[in-house]
């Protein structure tokens, strides 16, 4: 059996080094995709932010259990107009996330809203959570045979 336990202080001290390394790295100045993750009984729901996105820049795609999001941010600027601060990244971004066997890829479906898109992946039946019957009786004289 193995146990853990889960340190609150650790957890941020983590939190906070990697954002240093993302800082440092050169990731944190927008070429990464924030992600939000969150698992259900029969699904699981990741949430990218990509704030300015055009649509029809996103490509979902699937291979071999890595899920790969991709998209574009054009420059927005005009030929008379001259650029003094630039901080929102340009360019092409990609995030890829490795998926579990117990997922559907085949079932995949995404949708941008608002500046999020949202990748819904179904949880295959046999990993999905359920409720074990509990027998009484004789029962028990048939599970130790």
């Amino acid at each position: 059996m193995l146990l853990t336990s889960i340190d609150p202080f650790v957890q941020e001290f983590e939190r906070q080094f990697d954002r240093a390394v993302r800082q440092f790295s050169g990731l944190a100045d927008g070429n990464l995709m924030p992600m939000d993750g969150i698992r259900r009984a029969d699904d699981v729901v990741l949430r990218f932010d990509l704030p300015g996105i055009d649509p029809g820049s996103i490509e979902v795609t699937v291979d071999r259990g890595v899920l790969s999001v991709t998209a574009r941010r054009e420059e927005e600027f005009g030929e008379d107009e001259r650029v003094f601060v630039r901080e929102r990244a340009m360019g092409s971004f990609t995030r890829r996330v490795y998926l579990s066997e117990h997922l559907d890829a085949d079932g995949i479906e995404a949708a941008y809203n608002n500046g999020v898109l949202a990748v819904r992946i179904p949880v295959l039946e046999q990993a999905r959570p359920r409720k074990v019957a509990v027998q009484q009786g004789d029962a028990l004289k048939a599970i130790k045979s």
